[in-house]
């Protein structure tokens, strides 16, 4: 059956279009053209015309244009669009016009650097011209590494490896440093958050080494759509850019599914698990032979799917190779082996996180099921526009969770289809970020009485601390390294912790293997002793993880259940920045604060009915983190109104319905803040509710909800008023067996006072 047919035969299915909310029929599209730019090398246009390519779609050459005429520019179009020729045609150009020319491209993941390359060597083959093109990552040989650097043209890494691997040693360096031309950055609505920071303050650092061996380079900059695509790349680069956002590029026809499961009790609100509804909508799309992706939120709900996915299509031997698992943590050797799957048709599901969400090449799947609202509108987008390519029909599904911010989005679809996405935020100059890049910069190349280092402010007084710390030692008027240590090892770009856990199998005694990794914040949520850690689909028992080895020891085991952890966390107050006084005697702050979490229980769940068997107790270290928020504390008069148990169902109720405006209006990710309550904060000494960045020094989120919070508490009275539950549900404010029967009413009341 084809997408049409099985569009169709739904549509006529009562029992399926009574849970659909909306569907929506993206019409298709043709494609734009333009003709090639002049003052491109006239070798390339054959190669391209035997490769099928007659003209450009209309912003290709738009971009190409620009980027001749040595403009800085960023390229924003939906996915598979051909953003790679925007920046492939010129750099070939440059480097068939001067052989000493050379290139940079960056790339968020290793996965998508391969990909790339293998598409830029195709086209240089096909000329038949000496343009060396090498990949430059963790898993370069030591030999191949000499060769990189003194003869390739084309250099692709990605930021860590830039980070770490390339400006410390910049002196080895010196070919590509003396001529570069170009600095290709894809997939730039990647970099927000500590991760973005990071990347500004890293191409800093670059452009410092640029000056200082002579070359000037221009940035080429690619993103899928974002609100602020031309804001976040000059933010980035600290220069000037040209936004290019004339979309030309064809597109097939899509139906766009709006589903919300069943509700079951209709007196708690409660719906049907939206994983047992992912799984019936994917079973259903397999089962008729349409190749299809699956993106969860979690790695969890990733391999519990992907379980119920190849039980429901094993062979009478056993096998389900067909259905296959993607997400973080798996080796590169087995992520290349699906990708090579999916493209060559030979694997018939995916189930993934967002990791398969950006531009990798997958060939061309016909559904995609959203397992819950991925977090922000662009990423819907983004995962959405895995399936169909430029012809044929597609359908996407968007199956909601009771989570809240899922409800919003599910009985509000035209917020989905009609907003803009998503801002990018980062702050190249968070203290945190910026002192850590300000170490390598030295180690790197000595600063001299009044050097910048890009637009950041104030580098004299980073300067003269690192001074007194005896870090740098200034001579001459020159500021030297003299520390021992060698500070890029030590610093994460994407996160705080510097170091990975490994995760090893121990079910043959005569031969342990690694099977994958994972980040220090999430291992003591997933990787605990006794924990179920499921890879591909299969169950393993973690038996020890040992915490200072970074090493955690598994067993394969087939239990019935799998494990969820429960985090606490509790909050300290570092400093104040700012404080304003409610007429009622209450108050709004945004300041600094310490956020200590710890995991002390988790649950087992059994699979199918994801009933709760049983808990056991999490034995691990706290992790502290230094952060940015901002809080609202009640006056004494309107806490004084209500029982102490009334008053914290109503606390709770408002944090509910926080974090589902805060993420919307804030335009962030759900994961990007947090927000919880305390009946007496150690903040204030009184009930208080407390938003805050969940990122180490923060990225300017807190700040921006100080300066909006009377619009983030107006939107919460809005939701919670127009929901037509009496009582609460998880749609606003929360389920009743959560905040009781008074949280939604004294909810109201209390946010109706805080808006007055």
């Amino acid at each position: 059956m084809n997408v049409d047919q099985l569009a169709d035969s739904l549509r006529r299915d009562p029992m399926f279009m009574e849970n659909v909310v909306r569907w929506e029929e993206l019409p298709a599209r043709p494609a734009q053209y333009a003709p090639f730019p002049e003052g491109l090398d006239p070798r390339l246009v054959p190669v391209l015309q035997r490769r099928g390519v007659h003209q450009l779609y209309s912003h290709q050459a738009h971009a190409v244009r620009e980027v001749l005429a040595g403009r800085d520019v960023v390229v924003v179009t939906p996915t598979a669009s051909g953003k790679t020729m925007c920046y492939n045609l010129p750099v070939l150009s440059a480097i068939l016009n001067n052989e000493d020319a050379r290139a940079l491209y960056l790339f968020p993941t290793k996965a998508l650097s391969a990909d790339q390359v293998s598409e830029l060597y195709e086209l240089i083959e096909e000329m038949g011209v000496d343009i060396k093109t090498y990949t430059y990552d963790g898993d370069t040989p030591g030999a191949a590494r000499r060769a990189v650097r003194q003869a390739g043209h084309i250099v692709v890494t990605n930021p860590d490896m830039l980070h770490s691997g390339i400006l410390p040693h910049h002196t080895k360096w010196v070919k590509l440093f003396e001529n570069l031309k170009y600095i290709v950055i894809d997939e730039i609505h990647t970099y927000r958050g500590v991760f973005g920071s990071n990347l500004a303050n890293v191409l800093r650092r670059l452009m410092r080494l640029c000056a200082f061996y002579g070359s000037h380079p221009q940035f080429i900059l690619c993103s899928a759509t974002i609100a602020n695509p031309k804001e976040l790349a000059e933010t980035l680069t600290g220069r000037d850019v040209t936004l290019i956002d004339d979309n030309g590029a064809p597109m097939g026809r899509r139906h766009f599914v709006f589903y919300n499961p069943p509700v079951i009790n209709r007196q708690l609100g409660i719906r049907k698990g939206v994983i047992p509804e992912t799984r019936q909508i994917a079973g259903m799309l397999l089962k008729n032979g349409i190749q299809t992706i699956t993106f969860a939120r979690s790695r969890l709900t990733v391999e519990v799917l992907t379980k119920y996915l190849k039980d429901l299509m094993r062979d009478p031997l056993g096998n389900a190779g067909r259905v296959r698992g993607y997400r973080g943590g798996y080796l590169p050797t087995q992520r290349r082996e699906i990708e090579r799957g999916l493209r060559a048709g030979q694997i018939d599901a995916v189930v993934s996180t967002n990791a398969l969400e950006l531009g990798i090449d997958i060939g061309a799947l016909d559904a995609c099921v959203l397992c819950g609202y991925p977090g922000t509108i662009a990423s819907a987008w983004q995962q959405a526009g895995r399936a169909g390519r430029r012809k044929g029909t597609s359908i996407v599904f968007f199956v909601a969770s009771s989570a809240a911010i899922d409800q919003y989005i599910v009985s509000h679809p035209d917020y989905f289809l009609r907003q803009s996405p998503e801002n990018a935020l980062l702050n190249p100059d968070n203290l945190y970020i910026l002192l850590s890049h300000f170490k390598c910069a030295a180690y790197e190349l000595p600063f001299e009485d009044g050097d910048g280092f890009g637009n950041a402010p104030a580098p004299e007084e980073l300067l003269g601390f690192l001074e007194e710390e005896n870090i740098l030692r200034h001579v001459d008027g020159r500021y030297h390294w003299m520390a021992e240590d060698f500070p890029a090892s030590e610093i994460s770009l994407r996160s705080a912790a510097s170091e990975n856990f490994v995760i090893i199998d121990i079910t043959d005694p005569a031969h342990h293997r690694v099977i994958g990794e994972m980040d220090r914040y999430t291992v003591p949520m997933l990787l605990h002793e006794n924990a179920i850690y499921m890879h591909e689909g299969q169950q393993y028992q973690v038996e020890k993880l040992d915490f200072d080895a970074c090493k955690a020891f598994i067993r394969q085991v087939d239990t019935g259940y799998y494990t969820d952890a429960n985090l606490n966390v509790s909050l300290s107050l570092l400093d104040v920045e700012k404080s304003e006084d409610t007429p009622e005697g209450g108050s709004c702050a945004l300041g600094e604060v310490k956020v200590t979490t710890l995991v002390t229980m988790f649950k087992k769940i059994r699979f199918d009915t994801h009933e709760t068997l049983g808990f056991g107790h999490v034995r691990l270290p706290e992790t502290d983190m230094h952060t940015t928020a901002m809080w609202w504390t009640l006056p004494d008069s309107l806490c004084a109104r209500f029982e102490s148990d009334t008053l914290k169902n109503g606390m709770l109720a408002i944090t509910n319905l926080l974090r589902i405006v805060a993420p919307l209006y804030l335009m962030c990710a759900p994961q990007d803040v947090a927000v919880l309550y305390q009946v007496k904060s150690p903040i204030t000494d009184r009930p208080t509710v407390i938003l805050y960045d969940n990122c180490p020094g923060g990225v300017g989120l807190a700040h921006k909800a100080y300066g909006m919070q009377k619009l983030l508490l107006e939107k919460a009275l809005q939701i919670v008023t127009d929901c037509a539950c009496t009582q609460g549900c998880p749609s606003c404010a929360g389920p009743v067996g959560e905040i009781g029967t008074d949280g939604k009413q004294t909810a109201m009341t209390l946010l109706k006072e805080l808006i007055r």
